[in-house]
């Protein structure tokens, strides 16, 4: 197993990806948002302002190299970049 995702299908709600052993994980968009691993969203958590992630859509992915996955929010967010281990495993 090479740890990349065979599919990604990015849909407004939620990010699904189906894994070379046939499994998949399914994201919802608002939880992708609300965790959302970029270094702001982070400083936010630290002081007890985390992003809600309410109403998140999804609006696009990019591969980051082969260990990531960058996801696009319709609010204009887009510095999260989540690592393929994260979205296989939580």
């Amino acid at each position: 197993m090479n740890g990349l995702p065979e599919a990604v299908e990015v849909a407004r709600g939620a990010l699904r990806l189906r894994w070379e052993d046939q499994s998949t994980t399914e994201w919802p968009a608002t939880r992708l948002r609300a965790e959302c691993r970029c270094g702001d969203c982070r400083s936010l958590r630290l002081a007890g302002r985390a992003p809600t992630g309410d109403g998140a859509e999804l609006t696009g992915a990019e591969p980051v190299g082969r260990y990531a996955l960058q996801l696009l929010f319709r609010d204009g967010h887009d510095r999260g970049i989540y690592p393929w281990d994260w979205l296989r495993n939580g």
